[in-house]
C-alpha cells in the first residue's frame, strides 16, 4: 500500500530542487553583472586617466562635470568628485527607478570612482589631439558599453533623465543631449573652444562605440518579400537558412490582388544568400531590407530586465 505521505514528499522535493536551481541562477546573474560593471569601470578609467585627462579633454554627463572641477582644482581626485556628484542622483533613482537597477548602478558608481582614483595607465604619447580624442573615445566607449550590457550603469545623468521623464514627460534623449551640450559649452567658455571641439569628437566616438558594444552582438536584418511564389520562397528560407518566416496579409492598392508578404529576421552574413535564394526562385520579387537596432525573442537574444 502506498504511503499517504509519498505525494507531498515528492512535490516537496521537486519544489526544493526548483528553488535551488533558481537561487544558483540568481547568483550567476549577480556575479555576471558585477563582473561586467567592474571590467567596464576599469577600461573606462584607463581611457580617462591615460588619454582624456593628460590631453585636458572634456566629456559629457557627470564625468564631464567632475573633469571641469578637477581641471580647476587639480588637488581634488577625479574619482572622489565623481562619487560625490552621483550620491544625490542615486537617492533620486532609488525612489524613481527599479531598485535592482539602482543596486547595480550603485556598485557601478563605486567601481567607476575607485578605478578612476587608482588606475593610471601609461600609454605611448599621442601628439595629434584628434587621434587622441578618437583613441580615448574607443577605450571609454568600450568600457561604457560593457557596463551598459549589465543590468545597471556607472551612474550619471541617465538616472536624472529617467526621473525627469517620469515627472515632467521630458524625452530622455533630449534631456541627456541638452545636459551634455551645456557641460561642453561651460568647458569651452572656461578652457577655450579648441579643447571643447576635440572633446566633441571624443563624445561622438565613445557614443558610437557604446552603441556598437550594446547592439553589435544582437543586430539583425529584417526582410520583407512580396512575390507570387511566396510559399516556395518561405519553404526555402525555412530549410536552407533555417530561419523562421511569418506571412503577412497584403493587398495591392492598384491591382487589388491579395498577396502573402514574407517577413523574416536574418543576420548580415545571411543577406547575400537570402538575395540569391529569393531571386533564383522569382526574379520579379520585391524585397525590402531594413536594419534593426535590436531583436529580442527566441533564437535572437534576450532583453535586459531591471
Amino acid at each position: 500500500m502506498k504511503s499517504s505521505h509519498s505525494v507531498p514528499s515528492r512535490n516537496s522535493l521537486i519544489s526544493n530542487l526548483k528553488s535551488q536551481v533558481f537561487t544558483l541562477d540568481k547568483w550567476k546573474r549577480l556575479s555576471f553583472n558585477l563582473c561586467l560593471l567592474s571590467i567596464g569601470a576599469c577600461i573606462f578609467a584607463a581611457g580617462l586617466n591615460g588619454v582624456l585627462i593628460p590631453k585636458q579633454f572634456l566629456s559629457g554627463g557627470v564625468i564631464g562635470v567632475a573633469l571641469i572641477f578637477h581641471y580647476l582644482i587639480p588637488m581634488f581626485n577625479i574619482g572622489l568628485i565623481y562619487f560625490c556628484f552621483n550620491i544625490p542622483l542615486i537617492i533620486i533613482g532609488w525612489f524613481c527607478v527599479s531598485r535592482r537597477f539602482i543596486f547595480y548602478t550603485t556598485y557601478g558608481m563605486i567601481a567607476y570612482s575607485l578605478a578612476a582614483a587608482f588606475i593610471v595607465p601609461r600609454f605611448p604619447p599621442i601628439e595629434n589631439p584628434l587621434l587622441a580624442a578618437v583613441f580615448a573615445g574607443i577605450i571609454c566607449g568600450l568600457g561604457g558599453g560593457i557596463t551598459l550590457r549589465s543590468q545597471g550603469s556607472g551612474g550619471g545623468l541617465d538616472i536624472l533623465a529617467v526621473y525627469l521623464h517620469k515627472r515632467l514627460q521630458l524625452k530622455m534623449g533630449w534631456t541627456s543631449s541638452l545636459a551634455n551640450t551645456l557641460i561642453l559649452a561651460v568647458g569651452a567658455y572656461l578652457f577655450g573652444l579648441e579643447p571643447a571641439l576635440y572633446s566633441f569628437v571624443f563624445v561622438y566616438t565613445s557614443g558610437r562605440v557604446v552603441d556598437a558594444v550594446i547592439t553589435g552582438f544582437n543586430q539583425r536584418k529584417s526582410i520583407m518579400i512580396i512575390s507570387d511564389s511566396s510559399e516556395v520562397i518561405a519553404e526555402q528560407i525555412l530549410t536552407e537558412l533555417g530561419r523562421g518566416v511569418t506571412f503577412l496579409k497584403g493587398t495591392g492598392a492598384y491591382t487589388g490582388e491579395h498577396k502573402e508578404v514574407i517577413f523574416s529576421i536574418i543576420t548580415l552574413t545571411e543577406l547575400a544568400k537570402m538575395k540569391e535564394l529569393v531571386f533564383d526562385i522569382d526574379p520579379e520579387a520585391f524585397m525590402v531590407v531594413n536594419d534593426t537596432l535590436e531583436v529580442f525573442g527566441k533564437r535572437h537574444g534576450s532583453r535586459r530586465v531591471y
